[in-house]
């Protein structure tokens, strides 16, 4: 049964009936034994909510990925008191965002590491699906001026411009499933806490649209809101007020596209919120084993059951084993994938390696996949890394003296000794390819292992290193907006995002190893250029797990709200100097309280409760009052030194004081309660340890943890494996038979393809707002295996070839075939086609709507979700009634101190 409302319903329900019980028994052994201690669990709506959300995520894995993508993409309409207005972000977006990235990578990178120029641009649509998002009461009072020519939802974009403040937020998903329908609850929230209006981008999701699809879009809605195209509503955004935001991937996007801001001189946000980031794939970082059981991240990653579209090789079988016992000598050195842009002498190496072993074996020139070298010459992984010239640690990793770790790069004094303009070197580069990744075990003197399969469905494993794939990777994170950073002590991501804060904080303590600056084509460069420290506030939630903002109800949860909504207004609402001095609101000398909606309404305003007339404290007022006692606690941090600040500058007009010096870095846990205190020195914090050898390396035991389960699931559901395999066939043969038709119909030109009929770029530098690629426009182009542009073997891919062939015209067409009556009547039929339309394209472009919307379960989690506001709420109230009573009879019983109390008070 695919992911449905019903099989969510079934597989979670149980979940919710033992979480009850468990907790009820672990409260009551707690108050047994007099245990005080606060602990986030304590909480029965949290406790629920974290097993209930931990149970559809292990239901998605047991369900095929584009299944959990059609749930997780289904249209759901927002509440009735919020103004949410969906818009389309045109190609003209979307290729100024291309520009800019292709301009970033460069021919030689787009070409050997991205695999081109022209596939991560194919899309399905026309537009890119986004929506405006605030409070109708915002808008109530804000004329607009009368124009006939303009639609109801234009004039409230008109309206919402009034409204200065601007968030723009990137979804999370572990880059695949999730939309704007998911977030929209979470987005309307930010909204109403910043009083301003929020930007949420449905961007394009792998595997169908691996990287760097994903990031383009990002870029795309940048540009959209700062340089609107023709057409669009809304007046162009000044980056100043202007502030990223996302969750798990989401925020990694986030980053990734302020590095490439940064990069190209672009005008960079006022700041960034980064909640839970994913900014290492390669899963190197101790938490990723260590908080399994703490988080709702499956131990074994996101795996799925197979489908035409994942994993790329359904079965283990046909030469296709995941994982086995290297039969190459280096490179790629262990822990390390092949180099996507290698050494002409080591291409040259290669490419004559493999025309030896095709002469030896009499048959066609192996894949580097298949090369073997000879057994005897194949040696255990300490052998390997001395045998390269490095100098084995302990654990068995290879450190230069530098500290760097080898990739594979050929040492330093080793030159190439060929002319790279040679034929011969030309053909060597034309023809090399990647060899498979090693695995760094934990035995040194164990076999490495080789990795046959993709573990991400973001990027390959020889992309996951890249800096805009993991930007831990990143040679500097300096000279970037300020950063608030937030991470949930309890999560598997816990680790890397500590490290990130540092890197950011610090760039200069925290480099990247040698290998990686070799590789990449701006990394050297921005290690040297990029050295001024980005002011990062850094907070570490206890017990909590990843995205705690998805529990909104909770009182860490509600803090977490607050405080980014005060450091949006407080980076949007000052000027630029005094914002470089005072980069965070806690710290500024001007911080007011943002008790002006003290007293603040319901959440969950679709029941319209009366106020209740008792005077206990309301959550907005507990809310304010958490907040104000944090900044309290800040500011003391401040003071006695606990919080980092730029030495050796003076901002003007501090007459050299050292006590004016701009704060750099806050570095703060928050208990469950709410009360944030100072983060432990650096130097304690095992994540800092870790050397830049061990960052970015595939390691042993989450690559061990993922064969485990991919191995469960290849047992489970060898049948439909089988099944899938027919279906991919039945799939290629309706996409020839498509290609076969518009042959017949003079659709190609000369070349026999279907070349776009614009150049990629004028020659006069301008935006080609018409420009767009197919399916059939990538001759010379290598896309990633997963890529629905590369692909011919799935129902997408179908979708994707029928949309280019009869619906896109007349931007890459020579000229329109008309469809057969026969394919009419056939497509008519069937409930994944169109007759006369474009078919459906991808879930993970497109939305799906729904016949069934009040009840799906994404609208039943939203209810789910006001529910427990409403329950914590209460609460409060209650908490706040049984003090008062407290006070009262400790007044009757003990006046005299009563009267003690009173004069302290």
């Amino acid at each position: 049964m695919p992911v449905t409302t019903t099989s969510a319903a079934v597989h979670i329900t149980p979940v919710v009936l033992k979480t009850f019980v468990r907790h009820t028994k672990h409260k009551t052994l707690k108050a047994k034994h007099g245990d005080e201690s606060p602990r986030a669990l304590d909480d029965i709506y949290y406790d629920e909510a974290f097993h209930i959300v931990k149970a559809f995520i292990e239901l998605g894995t047991k369900n095929t990925a584009e299944s959990l993508q059609r749930f997780t993409n289904t249209h759901v309409p927002a509440p009735f008191w919020v103004a949410v207005v969906p818009v389309r972000i045109p190609l003209a977006s979307s290729n100024r965002a291309a520009d800019a990235l292709i301009e970033w990578f460069g021919s030689e990178d787009l070409k050997r590491v991205v695999g081109g120029e022209r596939w991560w641009q194919v899309r399905g649509l026309d537009w890119l699906d986004a929506e405006w998002i605030t409070e109708k009461d915002f808008l109530k009072d804000i004329p607009v001026p009368d124009d006939v020519n303009r639609t109801e939802e234009e004039n409230t974009i008109k309206r919402m411009e009034q409204l200065d403040r601007v968030m723009l937020y990137v979804h999370g998903g572990a880059f695949y499933w999730g939309s704007i329908n998911t977030h929209r609850y979470q987005v309307i929230r930010y909204a109403k806490k910043i009083k301003g209006r929020a930007f949420a981008v449905n961007y394009r999701k792998a595997p169908q649209y691996p990287w760097p699809c994903p990031l383009q879009d990002v870029l795309a809605a940048y540009f959209y809101l700062t340089r609107p195209p023709s057409g669009a509503a809304h007046k162009a955004v000044q980056p100043s007020k202007l502030v990223f935001a996302g969750d798990s991937a989401g925020a990694a996007l986030c980053l990734s596209a302020l590095t490439v801001l940064r990069d190209l001189g672009l005008p960079q946000p006022a700041g960034a919120v980064l909640i839970s980031p994913w900014v290492d794939l390669t899963h190197s970082f101790p938490s990723v084993m260590t908080n399994t059981a703490t988080d709702i991240i499956p131990p074994h990653g996101f795996i799925h059951k197979p489908s035409t579209l994942w994993p790329v090789h359904p079965k283990p079988e046909g030469g296709y084993t995941r994982v086995v016992p290297t039969k190459t000598k280096p490179p790629p050195q262990p822990g390390h994938a092949s180099k996507l842009k290698p050494d002409t002498s080591e291409a040259k190496s290669q490419v004559n390696e493999r025309l030896l072993q095709s002469t030896e074996r009499g048959g066609s020139v192996p894949h580097a996949s298949e090369l073997e070298d000879n057994p005897s010459e194949v040696l255990a992984q300490k052998d390997m890394q001395a045998e390269n010239g490095d100098e084995v640690s302990k654990n068995g990793s290879a450190s230069l003296a530098d500290g760097s770790l080898s990739n594979g790069d050929q040492p330093k004094h080793v030159e190439d000794g060929t002319d790279a303009g040679s034929a011969s070197s030309d053909i060597a580069l034309e023809f090399y390819e990647p060899k498979p990744p090693k695995v760094l075990m934990e035995d040194p003197n164990a076999i490495p292992w080789e990795l046959r399969a993709q573990i991400q469905l973001y990027a390959t494993t020889e992309q996951l290193s890249h800096p805009l794939v993991s930007p831990i990777m990143q040679s500097s994170l300096g000279n970037l907006c300020p950063l608030y950073i937030i991470a949930g002590d309890g999560e598997r991501l816990r680790d890397e995002i500590i490290y990130l804060a540092h890197k950011a904080a610090h760039p200069k303590d925290y480099p990247v190893r040698q290998g990686v600056l070799q590789e990449g084509r701006r990394q050297k460069e921005n290690a040297d250029k990029f050295q001024t420290p980005t002011k990062v506030h850094l907070q570490v939630f206890d017990d909590l797990c990843h995205v705690l903002t998805v529990f909104t109800f909770t009182t860490p949860g509600k803090y977490a709200y607050r405080s980014i909504a005060q450091f949006v207004k407080h980076v949007i609402d000052n000027p630029g100097g005094q914002l470089q001095h005072y980069a965070f609101p806690e710290v500024s000398k001007d911080h007011t309280s943002d008790r002006e909606r003290a007293t603040e309404e319901p959440e969950d305003r679709s029941h319209l409760e009366p106020r209740s007339e008792i005077s206990s404290p309301s959550s907005g007022q507990t809310g304010v009052n958490l907040y104000e006692s944090n900044v309290a606690t800040t500011k003391e941090e401040v003071e006695y030194g606990k919080a980092e600040k730029t030495s050796g500058q003076e901002s003007p007009g501090s007459g050299g004081s050292k006590e004016d010096d701009p704060v750099l870095f806050i570095r703060e846990r928050v208990n469950p309660l709410g009360h944030v205190r100072p983060m432990e020195p650096a130097e304690e914090v095992p994540a800092l340890r870790l050397k830049p050898s061990e960052i970015g390396i595939i390691k042993e035991k989450p690559v061990r943890m993922w064969l485990e389960g991919q191995d469960e699931w290849d047992r489970r559901y060898k049948s439909q494996a089988e099944a899938v395999i027919r279906k991919r066939k039945h799939y290629q043969a309706k996409w020839e038979k498509l290609l076969e038709h518009a042959k017949q119909e003079g659709l190609f030109g000369e070349k026999d393809s279907l070349r776009s009929t614009t150049s990629a770029v004028s020659t006069g530098g301008t935006i080609e707002t018409d420009r767009r690629w197919g399916p059939l426009d990538l001759e010379g182009e290598r896309p990633p295996p997963s890529a629905i542009a590369g692909r011919n073997d799935t129902r997408e891919a179908v979708a994707l070839l029928k949309k280019a062939i009869y619906h896109s015209a007349p931007v890459t067409h020579h000229q329109v075939p008309k469809q057969k009556v026969s394919g009419m009547i056939r497509a008519a039929f069937d409930p994944h086609d169109m007759a006369i339309k474009p078919p459906p394209q991808s879930v993970a472009e497109q939305q799906v709507h729904s016949r069934l919307v009040p009840m799906h379960g994404l609208r039943m989690w939203q209810t789910l979700v006001e529910l427990f506001m409403r329950k914590s709420r209460q609460k409060v109230a209650n908490g706040g009634k049984h003090a008062k009573a407290t006070l009262r009879s400790a007044k009757d019983s003990v006046p005299t101190v009563t009267d003690n109390a009173s004069d302290q008070s």
